[in-house]
């Protein structure tokens, strides 16, 4: 009798986890193609290229420039040290609450793109965490010289303080504002300016993805709110 109940609570168990991981399966293959691409191209600059160096891919309207920042997305800064501890514990809290938000979704059987959108974000975030978290602890510095992995002084920072890695620069337009036009008139600008990395693209294609498709993804959620409230009007 013992052993009958052993195999059925096996049994059990697997059909849940089996379930669970098809589920999950898109949505999990996302997050871990992207966190591999990301973390992949962040070594090789750190390990092949010193801050501030570049080289031109495509003319130059694609750089691939090496810099680091304390901040937020596309090279964006904020408030100092204070600023990144603090930056460094809200990303942590925020990827928390959106890996909880896309499981519900997968268990939900939301629309495929919004869980998408949402693995992509999730994704993106999980990218610079890992830079901020743990770069400075495992990285050398980059400036004048070529990082090391592991080095035997220990790395540039501590724990939660370390640089996020962008790379990807693309100047694509340059020119000089009209003497008309308010505050910038006459100012030269570059368009587009910020440098940013794979983790930055795997948000911002996230978030595009689900304006684009908004109609689509909360057409499902939106008729069945309709139905439910119609099921209650003919109940009353």
């Amino acid at each position: 009798m013992k052993l009958v109940t052993l195999h059925f609570t096996l049994v059990t168990f697997y059909l849940f986890y089996y379930y669970e991981f098809r589920l999950l399966k898109r949505p999990l293959l996302i997050i871990f193609l992207v966190l591999l691409i990301d973390q992949a191209v962040k070594f090789w600059i750190k390990t092949n290229m010193y801050l501030g160096q570049e080289f031109h891919v495509a003319g130059d309207w694609f750089i691939i420039h090496f810099t680091e920042n304390n901040g937020m997305a596309f090279g964006m800064e904020f408030a100092g040290e204070f600023g990144k501890l603090f930056l460094s514990l809200f990303r942590i809290v925020a990827v928390a609450g959106i890996g909880w938000y896309l499981n519900t979704l997968v268990k939900e059987k939301a629309h495929y793109m919004l869980i998408t959108s949402i693995a992509l974000i999730f994704a993106g975030a999980m990218g610079n965490i890992i830079d901020s978290t743990f770069y400075g602890m495992i990285f050398s510095s980059s400036e004048f010289q070529l990082a090391t992995l592991f080095p035997a002084e220990g790395g540039y920072s501590s724990f939660l303080h370390g640089k996020v890695v962008d790379m990807f620069y693309f100047p694509v337009w340059r020119g000089v504002f009209p003497d008309w036009l308010p505050v910038w008139g006459g100012e030269y600008f570059i368009f587009f300016r910020p440098v940013f990395n794979v983790a930055d693209s795997s948000i911002s294609i996230g978030v595009a993805l689900i304006l684009l498709f908004q109609a689509v993804i909360f057409k499902k959620d939106s008729k069945s709110s309709k139905e439910e409230s119609t099921e209650s009007s003919t109940a009353v």
